[in-house]
């Protein structure tokens, strides 16, 4: 159950902010997006998982469910806290303006927290190194075993964690206890690390607060097989004894895909999770609450069945579906935190059975305009007339194109359907908004705005009216995702006013 008045916000990454350093962060620019917000009276500011990426940077594959991305700290922040001098920011690379070179930052950035590091140990910090100590005690449940992980990775060269010396990877508690030893100053840093970034989102949630944002985070249902916590819960998981995966995750065929999507997660030994009392679930849940106030998670329709895959099949089609944890996983989760502010996202094969799982917590669903106007079975379910009170609107996701590139796009390109099948969506779309299309994404907007729905969310890309080359995510794609990064310069006063505008029209304005 989400409680909340009728209100608006924008679907913008942390990682997309702009700024000198490659790579958008939790510094000035993020303060100034939350005053856009403000100024266009929008009270929702939603993000993708906040967590460290690996290969591939997608927030959805990361080295821990708990950690923050190291890469969002800001280093500008930094030097206003006395951890760096100002000639440490001078003559940074030559970063792109507008995407994210993930390996240039990811250089000039740790480099950067690691002199950081020393300062904040060979310095008068005594204040903030009992915040730190502090902050390590409060968070070692997770924190202990990530940042030894993350410095064991960088011992083994990167490799994942199947393919470390036999005794690291198995955890031997003698040889774990030999390389704390031997890495301690490197698992101290990420912890350091972390410390940063907690410390600064806060900051920034604190400021979110005082000025009436409430941010929607993001909890994939899957972590990466490289992860901190499949090394260290392994029994959770379905694994062989060399820590491959049994059977891994995706969907099957869907509008997203016409083939499906393999995911190549690890399922999840949901017996054994049921066993433990679901306790690593309800810490996951707890950190990310005190993240964020509202929680979107990401595909719901596992909790009732999922879709596994024989780890040998390359593609997602050959699969099935698996019954899940259901009611009593979210039972569990109610009794030990109270009422969960979580969005269930249940987009893609839903069935009575999922409708009816997310209905008896009264969990709020997602509405995409989108999907309102093509052949699909549950199109009509999305269109504006059919939506309730409790759903999220969305014009578009992290994983749809932006309204515009939708909307222009070409056949066999950007999308999947016939050149027959574009032309009957868009002939649909303009007869039912009574537009020529030439501002697609104000009217969706619009029409989102408009929705019975609580809530409703729109991309930064569809505020921007930008196309295909602007889109977040490519699901299927395994290379330049997650890189699109915004010009200040495109926020203008015209379009705060504008967005304000309709916002008021519609009764969605932030008081």
């Amino acid at each position: 159950m989400v409680r909340t008045s009728r209100s608006s916000g924008i679907l913008l990454h942390p990682t997309s902010f702009p700024g000198r350093f490659g790579i958008g962060d939790l510094g000035e620019d993020a303060y100034r997006f939350v005053d856009f917000l403000v100024r266009a009276g929008q009270g929702l500011w939603q993000v993708l998982p906040l967590g460290p990426t690996g290969y591939g940077n997608s927030p959805y594959m990361s080295f821990s469910a708990f950690a923050g991305n190291p890469l969002l700290i800001s280093v500008e922040d930094l030097v206003k806290d006395d951890l760096l001098a100002q000639a440490d920011l001078d003559n940074p690379p030559s970063f792109p303006g507008d995407r994210i070179d993930y390996g240039m930052v990811g250089l000039f950035k740790w480099l950067l927290l690691l002199k950081s590091f020393q300062r904040f140990k060979s310095g008068s910090y005594s204040a903030r190194r009992d915040e730190y100590e502090s902050f390590c005690g409060e968070h070692a449940f997770w924190l202990d075993d990530y940042a030894l992980f993350m410095a064991l990775k960088e011992a083994h060269a990167g490799d994942v964690w199947a393919r470390w010396e036999a005794t690291a990877a198995r955890r031997d508690p003698d040889a774990l206890e030999g390389w704390r030893r031997k890495l301690s100053k490197k698992v101290q840093f990420q912890k350091y690390a972390q410390y940063l970034f907690f410390k600064q989102w806060g900051s920034l949630k604190t400021y979110c607060q005082e000025h009436g944002i409430r941010i929607i985070g993001d909890m994939p249902i899957y972590v990466a097989r490289d992860s901190a916590d499949v090394w260290v819960h392994r029994h959770l998981f379905q694994l062989d004894d060399r820590g491959s995966p049994t059977v891994v995750a995706g969907v099957p065929p869907d509008y997203f895909s016409a083939t499906g999507q393999r995911w190549g997660n690890p399922i999840y030994h949901w017996d054994a999770m049921a066993r433990s009392g679901y306790q690593w679930w309800i810490n996951r849940f707890r950190i990310n609450l005190s993240l964020v106030d509202i929680v979107r998670l990401d595909h719901f329709r596992g909790f009732e069945a999922y879709w596994e895959i024989p780890p040998e099949e390359p593609a997602a089609i050959n699969g099935r579906w698996v019954k899940g944890p259901g009611a009593d996983f979210f039972k569990t989760m109610e009794n030990a935190l109270g009422e969960l502010p979580v969005i269930a996202e249940d987009l893609g094969v839903i069935t009575p059975e999922v409708d009816a799982l997310r209905d008896q917590f009264g969990l709020p669903g997602m509405r995409v305009l989108q999907m309102a106007f093509g052949n699909d079975p549950k199109a009509p379910e999305y269109r504006r007339e059919n939506h309730i009170q409790n759903c999220v609107v969305y014009t578009a996701t992290h994983d749809h194109n932006t309204t515009v590139g939708w909307f222009t796009a070409e056949p066999g390109k950007e999308t999947t359907q016939t050149k027959e099948e574009v032309e009957e969506e868009r002939a649909n779309v303009l007869k039912y908004l009574g537009t020529d299309g030439s501002e697609i994404h104000w009217d969706f907007i619009g029409v989102a705005l408009g929705s019975v729905a609580q809530m409703a969310i729109f991309p930064l890309q569809d505020i921007l009216g930008l196309g295909t080359r602007d889109r977040m995510n490519r699901p299927g794609t395994a290379h330049g995702n997650w890189e699109w990064r915004y010009d200040p310069g495109l926020l203008t006063e015209e379009i705060e006013q504008r967005l304000r505008k309709l916002t008021t029209k519609y009764d969605r304005i932030s008081r």
